[in-house]
């Protein structure tokens, strides 16, 4: 049982972290096979996954049991902003209420609906959560730990408009965060290999993510069908 939040930072710390999810036009969203997913990794050594919607969150909680963490976001598009990671406490409420014990946000420097600061304290207070900052910047990182995050992510690294000329994984911003921050940073995006989890790891970082070269069949699949295709 992780029952407080030094006992769910520590128990990931060096480990594995499976982003389980899948488009949502896949026959792979579905909570029965995310669920599924989930508790392969598990089986086989990952401390702890990251899901998407209420729904996802509370299958993996359900087959899991309590003690493995799950980082928990809900993608929302909102109209005028362009961040979409659990954009609003009410989106944290349900994740919370599903079953996370960790909830990812956007805590990049564009234009929010709900300040990032706000978000967290409400997080915090409200939900008693711990809260992981999806950031794409070293700017974006040290102002997420200001705003009391608990655990910083290069989640976002290459898919915002200040760093879409960037390829994930951002080893550079990695090693940065690893220098500059007092809170445990997490590499997430563009892993592809168990090599290069490792190298992340060795430089710093506190746990990987690691999404699409484990459990995006979809993706993984299409890209396979593209490269045969070419002449």
């Amino acid at each position: 049982m992780l029952d407080n939040s030094t006992n769910i930072i520590q128990f990931i710390r060096g480990g594995l972290i499976v982003s389980c999810q899948a488009p949502i036009d896949s026959p792979l969203h579905n909570p029965v096979v995310i669920a599924a997913m989930a508790q392969a990794s598990i089986n086989q050594g990952a401390v702890g996954v990251r899901l998407d919607t209420p729904t996802h969150i509370k299958a993996v909680r359900e087959r899991v049991g309590s003690g493995v963490p799950i980082i928990g976001l809900w993608k929302q598009k909102l109209p005028k902003y362009e961040v979409y990671i659990t954009p609003l406490f009410v989106h944290a409420k349900e994740i919370a209420a599903a079953g996370a014990d960790i909830i990812a946000i956007d805590a990049t420097l564009r234009n929010h609906p709900e300040s990032v600061e706000s978000l967290i304290l409400r997080i915090h207070n409200e939900l008693g959560k711990l809260v992981m900052a999806d950031i794409d910047t070293i700017e974006s990182a040290l102002a997420a730990e200001k705003a009391g995050a608990d655990l910083v992510g290069t989640t976002l690294y290459g898919y915002t408009e200040e760093t879409k000329h960037l390829s994930p994984p951002g080893f550079d911003l990695l090693a940065q965060m690893v220098a500059q921050l007092n809170i445990p940073a997490i590499c997430e995006g563009g892993i592809t290999s168990p090599e290069m989890a490792k190298q992340a790891i060795d430089l710093g970082a506190f746990a990987v993510v690691v999404g699409t070269a484990i459990t995006g069949i979809d993706l993984q699949v299409k890209a396979y069908k593209y490269a045969l295709s070419q002449k």
